[in-house]
C-alpha cells in the first residue's frame, strides 16, 4: 500500500474529535456523536423527538449513499449533507416520516455526491406536532468510491451478538467494531447473522465454578433479548439491541456498510424444513420469516430494491476501477435441508435458486474491474450439520455435505457456477464469508478435488464479531478445499473476552493491484496475512496502462 498520510480518509478522526472539542456531546444511550449545532428550537426533551440510536451510513456506490437512523416517536426525518465540515455550505433535503409502521427507522438514499469525496452529514427529527421541536443533531462522515484509481480498503466479518453474549460494559462493549473503526475502512461487509433472534440473554453468565465472567447491559431497556423472538416487536427489538453499544454506533457513524443476512435474523438453520423447538409458541417457519425480514429491512442501512422483488438482498456493489462486490443471499433461495445427496438437480437442492446464479453468471462476466468480491453467507467446502431428517439421516445446512464425492445436492449449483467462472475465463474473484464462527483461509485446488472443473480460487473467513466461538469444522473433498490456515478456541463457545473474535481486512493497492488479506483479531492483531497477484483479463489491457 502507499503512503496514506495524504489521505481524506484521515480526516475522519480528527473531524469527530473536533467536533467533539467544539461542542459535540458524547451522551444519549452508548455515547453517540450529536452535533455542537442546536436544535432550530429549544423545547423539552418530552416534546422533542430523541435519536439515540444513532445514524447509519450503507450501500455506497457511484454518487449515492443510504443514510439511516430511528427516532423514539413520529417524526419526520431532515438530513443535512456537505463537504464542508462546518456546513457552511450544505444541501438540507426534507425526508420522510419516521411512523410505528416502520419501528419509527428511517432512510433517505443521498444522491449526486461526487466522486472520492468526503461528504458530512448531519440528521435530525422533526416533532409531527408544531413541525418545530427538533431532535439533536447527529453527525456522520463517509468518503464515496473513486474516479480514478486509488488504494482501497475494506473489512468483513459476521455473527453479532450471538450465543447468549451481549453488551458487557466492564469489558468495554463489542470492542472489535472499535477495532475496524481504527484502520479507517472505505466500508465494512457484515456477512450475516446481524442478529441472533434465537438467542436470548441473561443478565449475569458464570463459568462452571459459579465465577462471573459476563454481564449483559441493557436488558432493563430491551427485555425481548431474554426470550426467542416471535413477534415482529421482538424481532424489531433484536436489532434495537445491539445499537445501545458505543463502538456499533461509533463505527456506524463513519464506516459505510453492505449488509447481509444468513440464519439467525429468523432462527438457527432455518429452511421449509425447519422444525421448531418448544420455546416458540409460533411453530410456521414462514411466519417467523415473515416477521423476521420485516425487521431486518427495516434496521439494515441497504438500499431496498425495486417494486418487482423488494424484499431482495443479493445484489452487487460497484467500487472504482479495481473492485465490483457481489453480495449473495444463501438463505431465502435454498430448497429445504435435507441429506443433500441428490444426483440430479431439482427444487430440492436449490441453494442460490436460478435466479440469482443467472445474475451472479451475467454480473462476473460483464465486470471490467480488477478483481471480484464475491461476499457469502456461507463457506463452500466446510461441513455443517444439521440434525438427521425422519430416515436418519444426516441433513446439511450449507452446500458441504460431508461424502467427499462427486458433487451432489446443493454442490451441484456450486459446481454449475464454478465451471462457468472457469468456461469464461473469468479471473481474480475471492470469496469472503463468514458463518462458522472461527477465521480461516481456504485454498480450492482442482488438482485436490473430485470435482475438478474449475479453476482454483480462495476464500476466507472471517468472525464472530460478537459471539461465541468454535470449530475447527471438517472439511468435504468434493472441491478440493485445502486449510491453509485457521484458529479456532481450546473449548466451544468461548466468550469475546476469551479474545477469539476476528474480521477480515482486504486492502487493494493502486498501482500494483496486489489484493492483500489480512485476518485480525479483537484488538485488531493480524493472525493471518496473504498477498495475491492479480491475472490481467483478456481484452482488458487499458487496465494496466
Amino acid at each position: 500500500m502507499t503512503d496514506n498520510s495524504n489521505d481524506p480518509r484521515v480526516s475522519r478522526r480528527s473531524f469527530l474529535q473536533q467536533a467533539a472539542l467544539g461542542g459535540v456531546t458524547l451522551t444519549g444511550i452508548g455515547g453517540i456523536l450529536y452535533s455542537k449545532q442546536a436544535p432550530a428550537v429549544i423545547a423539552s426533551d418530552a416534546t422533542r423527538p430523541m435519536a439515540n440510536w444513532g445514524l447509519q451510513i450503507g450501500d455506497v456506490i457511484d454518487d449515492r449513499a443510504i443514510i439511516w437512523s430511528r427516532a423514539d416517536r413520529a417524526a419526520r426525518m431532515i438530513v443535512e449533507w456537505s463537504l464542508d465540515e462546518t456546513f457552511k455550505r450544505s444541501k438540507k433535503i426534507r425526508g420522510p416520516h419516521a411512523l410505528e409502521v416502520t419501528d419509527f427507522t428511517s432512510r433517505i438514499d443521498l444522491t449526486q455526491l461526487p466522486a472520492d469525496s468526503e461528504v458530512f452529514v448531519r440528521v435530525s427529527y422533526q416533532d409531527l406536532d408544531s413541525g418545530r421541536a427538533s431532535s439533536e443533531p447527529l453527525v456522520g462522515q463517509f468518503r464515496t468510491p473513486p474516479s480514478h484509481r486509488r488504494d482501497i480498503r475494506f473489512v468483513w466479518s459476521g455473527d453479532t451478538a450471538g450465543q447468549g453474549w451481549g453488551i458487557d460494559l466492564g469489558f468495554g462493549g463489542m470492542k472489535i467494531y472499535e477495532a475496524m473503526r481504527q484502520v479507517r475502512p472505505d466500508f465494512f461487509i457484515h456477512s450475516g447473522d446481524t442478529i441472533y433472534a434465537d438467542g436470548p440473554m441473561v443478565e449475569r453468565v458464570t463459568d462452571t465454578a459459579g465465577n462471573l465472567i459476563w454481564t449483559n447491559a441493557f436488558l432493563d431497556e430491551v427485555p425481548e433479548k431474554m426470550k426467542v423472538a416471535e413477534t415482529l416487536h421482538e424481532y424489531r427489538r433484536n436489532h434495537l439491541y445491539n445499537r445501545y453499544d458505543a463502538n456499533i454506533q461509533r463505527f456506524s457513524a463513519e464506516v459505510p456498510q453492505i449488509w447481509q443476512w444468513d440464519d439467525h435474523e429468523v432462527t438457527n438453520n432455518w429452511s421449509d424444513s425447519k422444525v421448531l423447538d418448544s420455546r416458540y409458541t409460533e411453530q410456521r417457519v414462514q411466519t417467523l420469516t415473515a416477521r423476521a425480514t420485516r425487521a431486518f429491512l427495516e434496521h439494515s442501512p441497504m438500499r431496498w430494491h425495486n417494486q418487482a422483488e423488494e424484499e431482495r438482498v443479493y445484489r452487487h456493489i460497484p467500487y472504482g476501477r479495481d473492485l465490483d462486490v457481489f453480495v449473495l443471499d444463501m438463505r431465502s433461495y435454498r430448497g429445504p435441508n435435507s441429506y443433500n445427496l441428490q444426483a440430479e438437480p431439482s427444487a430440492e437442492t436449490a441453494f442460490l435458486g436460478k435466479p440469482q446464479i443467472d445474475w451472479l453468471k451475467k454480473k462476473l462476466k460483464e465486470s471490467r474491474t480488477t478483481w471480484k468480491v464475491i461476499a457469502a453467507d456461507m463457506p463452500l467446502g466446510v461441513q455443517i450439520p444439521d440434525g438427521t431428517d425422519p430416515q436418519g439421516r444426516a441433513k446439511w445446512e450449507g452446500p458441504a455435505n460431508g461424502n467427499d464425492g462427486p458433487a451432489s445436492g446443493r454442490e451441484l449449483e456450486i459446481a454449475d457456477l464454478l465451471r462457468f467462472i472457469k468456461r469464461e475465463d473469468i479471473r481474480n474473484i475471492v470469496w469472503v464469508t463468514a458463518d462458522i464462527h472461527y477465521c480461516a483461509a481456504h485454498y480450492y485446488d482442482p488438482n485436490k478435488a473430485v470435482f475438478q472443473d474449475f479453476a482454483p480460487f480462495w476464500e476466507f473467513v472471517a468472525g464472530p464479531l460478537n459471539a461465541g466461538t468454535f470449530g475447527p469444522n471438517p472439511m468435504d473433498k468434493t472441491f478440493g478445499p485445502q486449510v491453509i490456515f485457521s484458529k479456532t478456541p481450546p473449548a466451544p463457545n468461548a466468550p469475546p473476552s476469551a479474545g477469539f473474535q476476528f474480521f477480515g481486512q482486504i486492502d487493494i493497492d493502486e498501482h500494483s493491484k496486489v489484493l492483500s488479506v489480512a485476518l485480525k483479531d479483537l484488538n485488531g492483531t493480524k493472525v493471518f496475512g496473504k498477498q495475491l497477484e492479480p491475472r490481467p483479463s483478456k481484452g482488458d489491457h487499458d487496465r494496466w496502462d
